[in-house]
């Protein structure tokens, strides 16, 4: 199907600057997940005598020796996460309030640089804390991934390049809005039933929620970025 922009709702016709910035974009948007996801890994593998990833979360990697490793996994997370949103926004078909999914998409990209910039640290009693900003970080994180998969739905829903993910999309949202309830409710209060399955819980939520879709969405961006 040939988009010109004589259809109000389509995307701009491929240029050379254009279709180059929405490769880097679509690059990011892959190597973002990927990266992260190799890097605590990698770190749990090397700290396996002091931190527990059932228990733990991602961030108490930021707390403990060479808790720098994760602030730095955490600021270039986000920093591709705001690049590859405002590819994506360059990328599918405009449509009303279209902007909306990127915009939470990057919004949620802030939250993960936020976390970064100011980490979980460690007591003299070996106890993890939040000296401040780094829990309202990942809360913005997790609040805005679900809306930005749900908005950026309605919006692929529009383009026929994009329109077979938006299933995916809308399920992945959906899924992340209950595991929300469970965190709330099971998971984060210290008397929660799956209290102490809350590492195990998050690596669940973001490896088979958010990472695969976001991936997905690269790839597509990358398939499309010339068409």
């Amino acid at each position: 199907m040939e988009i010109t922009q004589n259809n109000p709702g389509a995307a701009a016709p491929p240029s050379s600057g254009r279709s180059r910035f929405l490769d880097i974009a679509a690059w990011v948007g892959i190597a973002g997940p990927v990266l992260f996801t190799a890097s605590f890994l990698t770190q749990e593998a090397f700290r396996r005598d002091e931190y527990d990833p059932v228990s733990e979360v991602v961030s108490a990697l930021e707390a403990g020796p060479n808790g720098w490793i994760q602030q730095v996994t955490f600021v270039v997370f986000g920093a591709l996460t705001m690049l590859h949103a405002v590819g994506l926004h360059r990328g599918i078909a405009r449509s009303r309030a279209g902007v909306v999914g990127p915009a939470l998409l990057f919004l949620s990209g802030v939250g993960a640089l936020v976390a970064g910039i100011f980490p979980l640290r460690e007591d003299a009693a070996g106890v993890t804390y939040d000296p401040g900003a780094h829990v309202v970080a990942g809360t913005l994180f997790f609040l805005a991934t679900p809306p930005a998969f749900l908005f950026l739905a309605r919006r692929m829903r529009r383009d026929p390049r994009w329109r077979t993910l938006t299933p995916y999309a809308v399920a992945a949202g959906v899924a992340l809005i209950a595991s929300a309830v469970v965190m709330n409710t099971l998971v984060i209060p210290d008397d929660g039933a799956l209290h102490d399955q809350a590492g195990l819980i998050q690596r669940l939520i973001v490896l088979v929620l958010i990472f695969p879709l976001r991936v997905a969405l690269g790839f597509r961006l990358l398939s499309t970025s010339r068409s």
